[in-house]
């Protein structure tokens, strides 16, 4: 890496965090918080500083549940100026639908229709302040939407229900004349012992069971992908060639652990290169433009500085890996060995883009070696050192 890259983040970068993020204060199931909170308009001003570009919230980050129609719009109003003041914008608005004990048993996918009901009203709430804070997507995360035994209902009907939930909520949406994207996340388990549509791919199926499919993509996030040992570049490579990847939730995670939501690239940083690369484009596809959201807290260890060098890390390590990705792919070694094993010098991959007779009878004429094209290697292992030290910062 030369000398001149500076990794501080841009307006460019569309990085952004939720105030549930940064305003964490570090309180877990075994301890209460340990610092102090950090207001809306306070988070506003601090992400600003730091050099991101928007933030996003849940509905209750802002605005505190039950609170009067005055003290809605004072909050709102307050939230805005800030916004204004430091030229920060809201890219994704979702709303909780965990956190109240009413949504115990879900919220979508509760076996009582009233609960359903709520949460549908909520749900609507939450798109409204969205679309007053100039949202562009919702994401919707069912962090109740499961079970802890199978008896309580037939997965089908929950599926069913969350299925008609959403259904409703776009044709509301559609009805006000609103153009917003809805962004699903899974989650495999937590708090949930299991959540309903546990994986991106789960996701990805179930939406295309919606009545309103194309206004419907995924949110994945790192640590949901990782913690049941699940690859996120996959995941995330199978939205994106779906173009269903509408948001994005980067973290880190050791697989198998209970959701850490840790900095981003603190964990699996080879991981986090090959997902980096996939997003900037750099293996000759597409990139992938929406935002950059980082879903993840401080240690507890932290203290209120400490915070803002957690934000201040994960965009940094994003940017870096984000020139290394670059600079791998640019590396004439690693171009040679990838057209080596594309190569296709007699056109054979033209006849299986499409069935036709004649591609067919030529499929059929082909002589094909199976010895000798076995006895063929691949030096993925090179490729994959060189990853590692352009990783490492030893090339390039």
């Amino acid at each position: 890496m030369t000398d001149s890259f500076d990794p501080s983040p841009a307006a460019g970068d569309r990085f952004s965090f939720g105030l549930w993020t940064v305003g964490n204060p570090g309180a877990d199931p075994f301890g209460p918080a340990v610092r102090p909170r950090i207001s809306p308009t306070e988070i506003v001003a601090g992400l600003s500083k730091a050099g991101a570009w928007g933030v996003n919230l849940h509905d209750n980050d802002l605005i505190p549940f039950g609170a009067s129609a005055a003290k809605r719009d004072q909050i709102v109003a307050d939230f805005k100026q800030a916004l204004s003041d430091h030229n920060m914008i809201v890219p994704m608005a979702t709303t909780n639908l965990f956190s109240h004990p009413v949504f115990r048993d879900g919220a979508f996918t509760s076996s009582d229709a009233k609960v359903r009901a709520f949460a549908v009203r909520k749900a609507m709430r939450a798109i409204e302040l969205g679309v007053e804070l100039n949202a562009k997507t919702v994401v919707f995360w069912g962090g109740r939407e499961g079970v802890e035994t199978d008896a309580a209902r037939d997965c089908r009907d929950a599926i069913q229900w969350f299925r008609e939930c959403l259904d409703f909520l776009c044709a509301w949406t559609k009805d006000q004349g609103w153009d917003l994207k809805f962004a699903l996340e899974a989650k495999p388990n937590e708090p949930r012992g299991d959540i309903y549509l546990a994986t991106t791919g789960h996701m990805l199926a179930f939406i295309e069971t919606l009545e309103h499919s194309e206004m419907c993509g995924v949110n994945p996030e790192t640590a949901h992908e990782n913690m049941p040992g699940l690859s996120m570049v996959h995941a995330v490579a199978q939205a994106m060639e779906a173009n269903k990847l509408f948001h994005i939730d980067l973290n880190a995670q050791k697989i198998g652990r209970y959701d850490q939501d840790l900095r981003f690239g603190s964990e699996d940083l080879k991981g986090a290169f090959f997902l980096v690369r996939l997003l900037e484009g750099t293996c000759n596809r597409p990139a992938y433009t929406g935002p950059r959201h980082f879903d993840a807290h401080a240690y507890r260890t932290e203290d209120v500085a400490g915070v803002w060098d957690f934000a201040t890390g994960c965009m940094r390590t994003y940017k870096i890996l984000a020139a290394r990705a670059k600079a791998f792919d640019k590396d004439s070694e690693v171009q040679q060995i990838l057209a080596d094993n594309h190569a296709d010098p007699d056109g054979v991959g033209s006849m299986l883009t499409s069935y036709s007779a004649s591609n067919r009878d030529q499929l059929e004429a082909l002589q094909l070696d199976a010895d000798a094209m076995a006895a063929k290697g691949h030096r993925y292992e090179r490729l994959d050192q060189l990853a590692q030290e352009y990783l490492m910062g030893v090339r390039g």
